[in-house]
């Protein structure tokens, strides 16, 4: 069944849109209470909701609130706090489900709503699409006021500051881009715990300045600070925490690929990469699979979207999984995307061998791949573009086990993502400069 609200990742929009505004927000609280009532076979419990630094998360906290109020659920307001956390709060306080307010690495005039299940888990395709045929067109009340006060902040970070020893990176310096959003707070405190010493940027969120120029989108300024201040290594999440970048010492910025893929190597090297499994989605590069398959392990492919990831990791077993994006989840400790965790793990091989990040990263050898984003008026179903279909085929045929191509469009925007991987940077420009003029020809590119 389509889905008309949900996205990859959440309902997502422009705050004050047709969507992502406070009536919508309690129309689709009280959609979400009536099938968790639904679910449940029982009415009431609590709710937890966490948010970003964004100035609009309050009001759309209050109205979804509202709307769980009228089918007998009580809100619990978390604060601001990294999507993990959320996650991780569901689980351990036994709450019917769990709420993050966030557009994750979008601009702050843009914001979004993530649901996770009992369980920590974000909510699968047709339980989206149940709640979405609850939304009533009818208006919900909403009365701002104080909702109960919830604490996972703190339980999160001790937990994180567990996976290492005591006093583990004395003598580390780090840099930290927590891009003005919801890891200011949780992701310092842990390291500086451990005993590093952490540079910041992105650190001083006013509501309006989220991911601006910082964050896991905008790497260059962590770089910089990095060759700059002679730190060990540099830590980038997103808005909302589920994701991870990172620098090594001489400013080279790693994605999600080479982090699953350190950590993955070095699992399989020590007996701990369960059932020798590791899940990318279809966008990762295909030196992720050779660079697996030579340490002794497998790669199993899932759509793009971290909780297609987790899906994935559950039907085959495995614990570890990710996206080039930087959403890493290790299952053994988050049932999320946690970009924290995935920087500790990190961390973790870093002092196993004593090896810099610049030499760990060695063992992936990324096939060259080019990417484009289209922005699109219509999003017209790829089976009907027979035009861009040929030129498809084609290319397949071209590059044959050298090479792929993958064709989508975006969950969260109106793009159209192209991505080419292949022997050479040549064959790879050229193919797909032949898929835009491909795309150009038969959809309205803006």
């Amino acid at each position: 069944m389509k889905r008309i609200y949900f996205g990859t990742d959440g309902i997502r929009g422009e705050f004050g849109g047709p969507v992502i505004n406070p009536e919508f927000a309690a129309r689709l609280g009280a959609a979400v209470g009536r099938w968790l009532r639904a679910q449940a076979q029982v009415s009431g419990g609590a709710v937890l909701i966490g948010r970003d630094t964004r100035a609009s998360g309050v009001v759309l906290m209050e109205a979804l609130a509202a709307g769980l109020a009228t089918a007998g659920w009580t809100a619990v307001d978390l604060g601001v706090l990294p999507t993990p956390a959320v996650s991780r709060a569901v689980r351990a306080d036994g709450a019917a489900l769990g709420v993050m307010i966030t557009a994750s690495h979008n601009p702050a005039e843009d914001n979004g709503i993530k649901f996770f299940n009992g369980t920590g888990v974000k909510l699968t395709d047709v339980q989206e699409s149940e709640i979405e045929q609850l939304i009533s067109t009818e208006p919900v009340a909403v009365v701002a006021g104080p909702l109960p006060l919830g604490e996972a902040l703190k339980s999160y970070a001790m937990a994180a500051n567990a996976l290492l020893p005591a006093g583990a990176l004395r003598g580390w310096k780090i840099v930290l881009d927590t891009a003005n959003g919801a890891t200011c707070g949780s992701s310092p405190w842990v390291l500086k715990e451990l005993g590093a010493e952490v540079a910041g940027i992105g650190d001083r969120p006013d509501g309006t300045n989220i991911n601006e120029g910082v964050g896991s989108e905008h790497p260059e300024p962590l770089a910089a600070r990095v060759v700059a201040e002679g730190a060990r290594l540099g830590i980038a999440h997103d808005g909302d925490g589920d994701r991870c970048a990172l620098c090594d010492e001489n400013g080279g910025v790693l994605d999600g690929d080479e982090i699953l893929t350190i950590l993955a190597t070095h699992g399989l090297a020590h007996g701990r990469l369960v059932k020798k499994i590791l899940v990318a989605t279809v966008q990762s590069n295909l030196g992720l699979d050779a660079a697996i398959a030579a340490a002794g392990g497998t790669v199993r492919r899932s759509a793009v979207g971290d909780r297609y990831v987790i899906e994935e990791m559950l039907a085959c077993g495995a614990t570890l999984g990710g996206e080039s994006s930087g959403h890493v989840i290790c299952l053994e400790n988050a049932a999320t995307g946690d970009g924290l965790v995935a920087a500790l793990k990190v961390i973790e091989v870093m002092r196993a061998t004593g090896k810099p990040l610049s030499e760990l990263r060695r063992v992936l050898r990324k096939f060259p791949q080019m990417t484009a984003a289209l922005k699109v008026k219509t999003k017209t179903p790829l089976e009907n573009l027979s035009g861009l279909q040929a030129v498809m085929a084609a290319l397949a045929g071209e590059l044959g086990a050298e090479g792929r191509l993958l064709v989508r469009y975006s969950g969260t925007e109106a793009k159209l993502r192209l991505l080419v991987e292949g022997p050479t940077n040549d064959i790879v420009r050229s193919a797909l400069a032949r898929l835009e003029t491909a795309v150009r020809a038969e959809l309205t590119v803006i």
